[in-house]
């Protein structure tokens, strides 16, 4: 519980993965800023590897509510974080509740707090695909309008909200951020180069087994050029465990692995083929090559700066873009993403505001 004393209180709402490293920048600039704070987890990520893994490896103290929601249909996950979270501000009355990114408990803390009267800041606000198959483009856009304050991670953003008549605030990207506070000597793997580094978990490739089983393939092919590491997400893992034992001497299935494993794997990298937006953003920073397994994405700047191709799902493509961009140099100049102070941007901003 907090302390009845502080009035003045800012919860964090998150959820998954992607936004437990958006958070910990966040929690540092408030720590060091001296602003008063609760974090609230849905439960939306569950499992060891995708939650409590990385609440430790980012530095992270446990979250002050966990709802436990866990996995479920959009509607019925949806619906049970929107009573959950409700409940918690009810009782806690925070002044200002903050949401990061586009899962569904953006979308939940987003409503909730919005439908009692409570400030919303959204932290990633302005990304858009332009895809409205995936669910993440609809929690990114119902987010952003009924959202008070929207912190930007790049100009592309920026423009793209005041298309929808909504001013944003320039912070850059928080996951720049906790890029730049980890420490270069913690970010190892055990793994032999060279290696492809593969992560496929999105609805649009997981959902469809035809998609999947054409990625499968693709992979199975292009291991026979080069090693491939695939840590799989347990959402893959439970939808196609039959496929995945049917693979390829090279092509190695790991478990999830840390934040800081991860951008360790990220940077030693041949090559990055992923369906994550994170994973697309990682790369680009970290000065590795990205095929990217989608129609769209949400990250166009790694596009145009040439670091990042879309494929579809289909084995000779997928093969062929990997083999085009295997080795390429990133160069990291007239970085979109910001200096690494968008933390403090968005704290700053909430103390100059809301305390």
């Amino acid at each position: 519980m907090w302390n009845e004393e502080v009035r003045a209180i800012i919860l964090h709402i998150v959820g998954a993965r992607p936004q437990f490293i958006k958070l910990a920048p966040v929690i540092r600039a408030f720590r060091e800023m001296d602003i008063p704070y609760a974090v609230l987890h849905t439960g939306q990520h569950y499992d060891h590897t995708m939650s409590d893994l990385h609440f430790t490896s980012l530095g992270l103290d446990e979250p002050h509510f966990h709802l436990g929601i866990g996995s479920d249909s959009h509607a019925r996950q949806t619906s049970r974080m929107l009573e959950g979270i409700e409940e918690v501000l009810l009782r806690e009355t925070p002044a200002f509740v903050l949401v990061y990114g586009d899962t569904n408990s953006t979308l939940a803390g987003a409503l909730a707090a919005v439908k009692l009267g409570i400030p919303v800041g959204h932290v990633e606000a302005g990304v858009r695909s332009f895809d409205r198959r995936m669910p993440e483009e609809i929690n990114r856009v119902v987010a952003d309008h009924v959202s008070d304050h929207h912190f930007c991670p790049t100009m592309n953003a920026v423009s793209l909200l005041r298309k929808e008549g909504i001013e944003g605030i320039l912070t850059g990207d928080v996951m720049y951020d906790a890029l730049l506070q980890t420490r270069r000597e913690d970010l190892t793997h055990p793994h032999a180069l060279p290696f492809v580094l593969v992560t496929i978990h999105r609805a649009e490739n997981t959902d469809v087994p035809e998609k999947f089983a054409g990625i499968w393939t693709g992979l199975k092919l292009l291991s026979r050029e080069i090693p491939v590491l695939f840590p799989v997400h347990p959402r893959t893992r439970h939808r196609f465990p039959d496929l995945l034992q049917d693979g390829a001497p090279n092509l190695n299935l790991i478990e999830p692995v840390s934040y800081l494993t991860m951008l360790a794997m990220v940077r030693d990298a041949s090559l990055v083929i992923t369906d994550s937006g994170g994973v697309q953003k990682e790369a680009f920073l970290l000065g590795t090559p990205c095929v990217t397994v989608r129609d769209t994405t949400e990250w166009p700047e790694t596009v145009q700066a040439g670091a990042n191709t879309l494929v579809a799902a289909e084995p000779e493509a997928l093969c062929r873009s990997a083999r085009s961009m295997m080795g390429l140099k990133v160069a990291l100049k007239d970085n979109p993403f910001g200096n690494g102070k968008a933390s403090f941007a968005v704290a700053g901003f909430i103390r100059e505001h809301y305390l």
